[in-house]
């Protein structure tokens, strides 16, 4: 059984800093996490940063240059390091991993973050 448990979430001002972490219950060669996701009230589930093949990362375009994820393989955790944060951040967020032998997605449990003055 996969876990993946996601934290750092909080409310803020605008302008201000966050930094999310997921870390998985698995090493990085069984579960590999590959992005984060943010889900606002009343909308879909959408993209914020992933992983892309060769190793990049590809973010939306409404957090590109702001918002940056990375990971600490022997940790197995991915980060979301989220700066100069609008209203319009807040969200539920999620991380995303793949378990590589069976192909199959996990979700961690979301975290909120609130952005408001």
């Amino acid at each position: 059984q996969v876990q993946l448990v996601e934290s750092g979430g909080g409310l803020v001002q605008p302008g201000a800093s966050l930094k999310l972490s997921c870390a998985a219950s698995s090493n990085h060669f069984s579960v590999g996490i590959r992005g984060w996701y943010r889900q606002a009230p009343g909308k879909q589930r959408e993209l914020v940063a992933v992983e892309v093949s060769g190793g990049g990362i590809n973010y939306a375009a409404s957090v590109k240059g702001r918002f940056t994820m990375s990971r600490d393989i022997a940790k197995n955790t991915a980060y979301l390091q989220m700066n100069s944060l609008k209203p319009e951040d807040t969200a539920v967020y999620y991380c995303k991993a793949l378990h590589r032998r069976s192909g199959t997605d996990y979700w961690g449990q979301g975290t909120q973050v609130t952005v408001s003055s």
